[in-house]
């Protein structure tokens, strides 16, 4: 009998972010003590004044199909923060508000791909950038990063990527996985790269752009001189915010981008929730001021994290600038056997946390670097030293 399902769902990789926190809950569903250092998930609860808005959206009856592309109202607050945080202009036609900034990553390759153009990744990158490249047929090309240079990918290793197939360069800065970020400066040399190539266009996921450690201004890859016309801005509350649920992605782009993103999106899930982009208009109008205390926080849990690792023999780290994320390069523990089990790659010694540490982590071979291991510090700074107590003294 032939296989019923598509190749394209066979040949689609499941998230290795979502199936660890699958495997987590699956374990603490057995009585296991598992402490969760996977998802890149806030642990804060979303601000009052925007469950407030909310639930005056209930109230005032917003129930209705929303357009396509986004409320006006909100369209017009996504245009405010654009300008206000990245001193970027956009006009109505050019915002498309999705479910989800991951939608609105799926809406860009839907309609910039065609079979075989090449996308470069620089290594690590998110996890479903890869697949949502592969899904609209296009070929993902890793470029690799090292630790030595905070994950960050140089101008010369860009100009060596670009083939005449290349089509497009996905980055998110801050970095998840790497928490890295890249400076003005940094994006200006990629910029001046990829200004002798007008046919390639670039995804600047600054999905965590206020998690910045750095105290300088975040660097939107759209500000730079000579690239807003080939950049597409994407962004969402879902981190700042603490707003992972409410599922609001929006993107800033060249209008014919944007019109074709709303095209697609009219086919496949239409507009977004109504009552969070009621929501989400209040969290874009405020002063990103009123989230520092969280950033606050997650700087105290990064140094401490950094400060835990750094008393393991093996883990190898660098300081993230930014995001909630370290991402320590594990290699030295690669054909070593910790309590009878011999740890051959990044996978293996994350499965092995799970189990014998019952410490939730990501491997980094799921973000394109077979090194590493992702740890979230998305959890309150006592769990934090507990997990880390224990992965000490898993791979004594």
């Amino acid at each position: 009998m032939s296989q019923p399902l598509s190749d394209r769902i066979l040949n689609m990789s499941t998230s290795a972010t979502l199936a660890m926190a699958a495997k987590t809950r699956e374990l603490k569903a057995e009585g296991k003590d598992i402490i969760g250092l996977s998802l890149g998930e806030p642990d804060f609860n979303t601000p009052d004044f925007i469950k407030d808005a909310a639930i005056q959206a209930i109230n005032d009856n917003y129930n209705s199909y929303s357009p396509v592309d986004g409320y006006v109202e909100l369209k017009e607050a996504v245009i405010t923060k654009f300008k206000r945080d990245n001193n970027l202009t956009y006009t109505l036609p050019q915002i498309v508000v999705s479910t989800g900034a991951k939608q609105s990553l799926a809406n860009i390759a839907a309609v910039m791909l065609n079979k075989g153009d090449e996308v470069i990744l620089p290594c690590p990158y998110w996890v479903s950038y890869s697949d949502i490249v592969k899904l609209s047929e296009g070929v993902p090309v890793e470029v690799q990063t090292s630790i030595d240079t905070d994950f960050k990918m140089t101008a010369a290793q860009l100009e060596a990527a670009i083939t005449p197939k290349t089509k497009m360069l996905w980055f998110s800065s801050p970095c998840n996985p790497s928490g890295s970020l890249y400076s003005q400066k940094e994006l200006e040399a990629l910029a001046e790269v990829l200004k002798k190539h007008p046919n390639i266009y670039v995804v600047s996921d600054e999905i965590y752009e206020h998690i910045n450690y750095t105290g300088k201004p975040h660097a939107s890859m759209a500000s730079v001189d000579g690239m807003f016309n080939n950049t597409i801005t994407v962004n969402g509350v879902s981190k700042a915010f603490a707003m992972t649920g409410w599922r609001i992605g929006y993107i800033g782009a060249p209008d014919w981008i944007a019109r074709a993103c709303n095209k697609m999106q009219g086919q496949v899930t239409s507009g977004a929730n109504c009552i969070a982009q009621q929501a989400v208009i209040t969290a874009l109008n405020a002063d990103p001021s009123v989230v520092k205390f969280m950033i606050d926080e997650f700087k105290v849990r990064r140094d401490l994290v950094l400060d835990l690792l750094g008393n393991i023999e093996g883990f190898n780290t660098n300081t993230p600038e930014g995001a909630f994320y370290v991402f320590p390069d594990i290699s030295y523990f690669f054909g070593k056997t910790l309590r009878g089990k011999t740890i051959h790659n990044a996978t293996d010694f994350s499965l092995y946390l799970l189990e014998e540490a019952l410490v939730a982590t990501v491997t980094g071979e799921a973000f394109g670097n077979p090194n590493c291991i992702r740890l979230s510090y998305a959890a309150s700074q006592k769990e934090i030293t507990e997990a880390i107590k224990r992965i000490k003294e898993a791979v004594s």
